[in-house]
């Protein structure tokens, strides 16, 4: 710490900016993110793409400076700023010498690429369930070594299984359930808490097979953003399936959720209602305004009361088919905004 303070205190104007780059790898670190996730915050960091190649464990990850991986189309230049990370070798792909900011996103990121790596495709099988679950869920690890780690976990090469991404950062790779019937995966792998309080907030992924594994933790990470904590101040189911989001996941994809007229209308009605978000998330989820005054324990008339003045905070029909599906969809955008995409 002494050491990085010193190289601090020389970077003047720059300080803020690798101050910045400092708590965004150990956020990271702290979630537990694989290689392609710090590979891609260097890349935004530093503005260009940035790669992480290693040979000897057959790992190469290119990420371009708007987080979109690429392949790597040639050798890498011997210019371009690098730092060893290990075995591997972390390059910012442009030429000249890091300044001082890029020489900083290099240290940070190859830090914690090498405790990835380490921890995840040592030489040793991992013995730690948390760096099995990071390996068979990474995309750029070898076949075989997820397969290995699949085998450490209990899960079965031939038998579907699913991802759970948990609220708090967690992941856990669960084997699917066998009878054909049951809804697939999720509700019994996820943390119940003492005390009959609800089960942690979780997004559960696809049942696919071991190797497609990757394809169900991105599944999950969407449905966690669709999740709420069920409170009045933000209701909504805390464990969602992305099996059963059908076309809604699609809204995933909406760049800033929270710049939408109504998603802007509902925010600020709501911040002088505080009534206003679980009303509004009862008569959206429940077949009628009697179903949802039951869910809300309120009076029937006194629900109609409620619903009216939300139209007029609103400026729409929270009653007709059109107006519903509109409060739906402002719903949705809200929580989407309010529980952005984590790299």
């Amino acid at each position: 710490m002494k050491d990085l303070a010193v190289r601090l205190a020389a970077l003047d104007a720059d300080a803020g900016a690798a101050v910045r780059v400092i708590a965004y790898f150990d956020s990271l670190a702290e979630a537990g993110a694989g290689l392609q996730s710090i590979v891609r915050g260097a890349a935004v960091l530093a503005g260009c793409p940035a790669r992480l190649d290693d040979t000897a464990r057959r790992v190469h990850i290119r990420v371009l400076p708007d987080g979109v991986t690429s392949p790597s189309p040639s050798a890498p230049d011997d210019r371009w700023p690098s730092h060893d990370a290990g075995s591997a070798t972390l390059r910012l792909e442009r030429s000249g010498a890091a300044g001082p900011v890029d020489a900083m996103v290099l240290e940070r990121a190859a830090g914690a690429a090498r405790t990835v790596l380490d921890r995840t495709r040592g030489r040793a099988p991992a013995a730690d369930e948390t760096a099995l679950v990071e390996l068979v869920v990474d995309d750029d690890a070898p076949a075989d070594a997820r397969l290995r780690a699949a085998r450490h976990l209990g899960l079965p090469a031939d038998a579907p299984a699913f991802v759970l991404v948990l609220h708090s950062g967690g992941v856990r790779v669960k084997a699917a359930p066998t009878d054909p019937g049951a809804h697939q995966g999720g509700g019994e792998a996820v943390p119940q808490r003492p005390g009959g309080t609800p089960p942690e907030r979780a997004g559960v992924g696809l049942a696919v097979s071991v190797l497609e594994l990757p394809v169900s933790c991105r599944a999950a990470r969407v449905a966690l953003r669709f999740s709420a904590a069920g409170t009045d101040e933000d209701p909504g189911e805390r464990v969602v399936h992305f099996s059963a989001l059908g076309a809604l996941a699609a809204l995933a994809a909406v760049p800033e959720p929270g710049s939408v007229p109504d998603v802007r209308v509902l925010e600020h009605a709501a911040a002088g209602a505080p009534w206003l978000l679980p009303t509004l998330h009862a008569v959206a989820t429940t077949i009628s305004l009697r179903a949802a005054a039951g869910r809300l324990r309120l009076h029937h008339s006194t629900l109609q009361d409620r619903v009216a003045h939300a139209e007029h905070l609103l400026g729409w029909s929270v009653r007709d088919p059109h107006g519903l599906l509109r409060t739906q969809l402002a719903l949705t955008l809200r929580r989407l905004h309010h529980n952005p995409p984590a790299y």
